[in-house]
């Protein structure tokens, strides 16, 4: 009989290396583009690529995140938005048109600004950028079943946020960003952000809105608390596709 080889040891896996290497990462990319790219449009696609990709990564599969335009049934429509978290499931509609995705007002769960890095204007432009999706209009229509109708679901919360590599301030997470946060009313909230080089940002009622978390893994951190956030937010409503259709006649 030939002598046995000895087995090598079986590498064991490690939670913490694994969470840990999806912020680092997101991270050394959110670098790669400030660094590599000398145009500040390509420096901020190639930024919301990064984020849309781990978002469609790992979201569950009911959602969608894409660079989108929100449209309302009066024909109203948002700013564009770099990264729209959406329903892929209930949504009966999404536009594609020369090259731009159109999502209907009522499938809109999340909206993000993407910048490299952020500074008090860019937070004011970032809280601007949601209101325009918040104040559109949404429809919701009675849900029929086997014994009737459930009445039309109540609006779910748009949550809003912010995403970046850096900040100008220094700390880069701190008071300045807690100012900042707190100017404008509940439709210009930001809700959570992400700070990659230096920590996130939520927002908790109970301790006066806005909570500063400085993390060495941010990036993950965001990852995990946004999936909650979404746990924890309504399906959407039964859409009144004819709402729509009334744009027909124009």
């Amino acid at each position: 009989m030939k002598n046995k080889q000895p087995r090598k040891p079986v590498a064991k896996w490690s939670l913490p290396t694994v969470l840990a290497g999806l912020h680092d990462d997101i991270e050394k990319r959110l670098e790669i583009a400030r660094k590599t790219f000398g145009h500040s449009v390509a420096k901020g696609d190639a930024s919301e690529a990064v984020w849309l990709e781990l978002l469609k990564t790992y979201l569950p599969q009911r959602y969608q995140a894409a660079k989108a335009f929100v449209v309302d049934s009066k024909g109203s429509f948002s700013e564009q938005i770099d990264v729209l978290i959406f329903d892929r499931q209930y949504t009966p509609f999404i536009f594609k048109y020369q090259g731009q995705t159109i999502v209907p007002a009522e499938g809109v769960y999340a909206a993000f600004e993407a910048k490299q890095t952020i500074n008090a204007s860019l937070v004011e432009y970032a809280q601007a950028k949601v209101a325009s999706v918040r104040r559109l209009h949404r429809t919701s229509l009675p849900i029929p079943h086997a014994g009737g109708t459930y009445p039309p679901k109540p609006l779910p919360y748009i949550f809003g946020g912010l995403l970046s590599f850096e900040s100008k301030w220094k700390p880069g997470l701190g008071n300045h960003l807690l100012k900042a946060l707190a100017k404008g009313d509940t439709e210009h909230r930001l809700d959570i952000g992400c700070v990659a080089a230096h920590g996130m940002f939520t927002c908790d009622a109970a301790a006066g809105c806005h909570v500063i978390s400085p993390l060495t893994k941010p990036a993950t951190a965001f990852l995990f608390e946004l999936i909650a956030l979404l746990q924890s937010s309504a399906t959407v409503p039964m859409i009144d596709v004819r709402a729509y259709a009334k744009w027909l006649a124009q």
